[in-house]
């Protein structure tokens, strides 16, 4: 290398070297702010000691991670454009370039944008966020992540995980939102006394409201509202209990096992199905002599 060359490699490293390593380390640095700035706000507005996420720390959740990601792609590109900007390289042809490639992007990937703008008013209307149980179709579960283009679901019953376009979810049942609801329909014989086995499931539905560990996940006093239905083999009582947000399944188990205890208990007949086996025998003809 010649003095000359020397020369004007140090004079680049005392200037656009030093401009390149500042926005390196100015990028990093803004990357790390933008992380610990969405994980503070998320800290924020949780509520210390409490077992149940609230409704606005899940939208919190969701918007630190949509925020972290966003920002740190914006921060990306802008430091990239800069950086080559510094080392002498001409960014206009790159960005005209981009923009005709975006052009064609946009054109080939109409489901792409779909997918964007639906997650944005999904999030904008909070219609459900990270930690909510929600049902699309035959597809259910909880929402393991949400961003602006897929919704990840974690499927109770077999664990798989389900990634969803977010221009797919037409139709969205939220299980989840401030409040979850047990609907039981208990079959009882058509022979039974209805107000007496009213009288026993109120009973029960008291019972389970002041017990020590399910009662604190009961927000009001279970009901039942009386005939629901009438079937072939028994008489359909319908009751419901307001719970805490997932934590309806819980209560469901235990106010089904103590319906099947009391009933046992008082006598009280549950129907179920049965089947009568018929054999025919039919004498065999004499056989003929020889």
């Amino acid at each position: 290398m010649n003095a000359r060359a020397f020369e004007e490699t140090f004079h680049w490293l005392r200037t656009g070297g030093v401009r390149l390593a500042i926005i390196v380390v100015g990028s990093l640095v803004l990357v790390r702010l933008l992380k610990l700035a969405s994980d503070r706000v998320a800290r924020a507005v949780a509520v210390e000691g409490a077992d149940q996420v609230s409704e606005r720390e899940k939208r919190a959740l969701t918007l630190a991670g949509i925020v972290k990601t966003v920002g740190t792609t914006v921060i990306v590109i802008i430091a990239t454009m800069m950086g080559l900007g510094e080392l002498g390289l001409d960014i206009t042809p790159i960005i005209a370039g981009a923009g005709v490639v975006g052009l064609a992007v946009g054109f080939g990937a109409q489901s792409l944008i779909k997918d964007v703008i639906a997650g944005f008013f999904i999030i904008l209307e909070g219609q459900f966020a990270v930690g909510d149980v929600i049902k699309t179709g035959e597809i259910g579960g909880r929402v393991e992540q949400l961003n602006l283009r897929v919704t990840i679901l974690r499927d109770f019953s077999s664990g798989a995980v389900h990634f969803i376009p977010n221009s797919e979810l037409k139709v969205v049942s939220n299980l989840t939102k401030e409040w979850s609801r047990v609907a039981l329909d208990i079959g009882v014989a058509y022979h039974e006394d209805i107000d007496r086995v009213i009288g026993v499931l109120q009973q029960i539905g008291q019972d389970l409201a002041r017990d020590v560990q399910v009662g604190p996940l009961i927000l009001e006093p279970p009901e039942v509202l009386g005939i629901e239905s009438f079937g072939e083999s028994q008489v359909t009582i319908k009751a419901l209990v307001k719970t805490l947000p997932q934590r309806q399944w819980e209560v469901a188990r235990e106010f089904r096992r103590r319906i099947k205890a009391t009933f046992g208990k008082e006598g009280i007949e549950m129907p179920y199905p049965t089947r009568v086996h018929l054999t025919r025998i039919e004498s065999l003809p004499p056989k003929e002599q020889l």
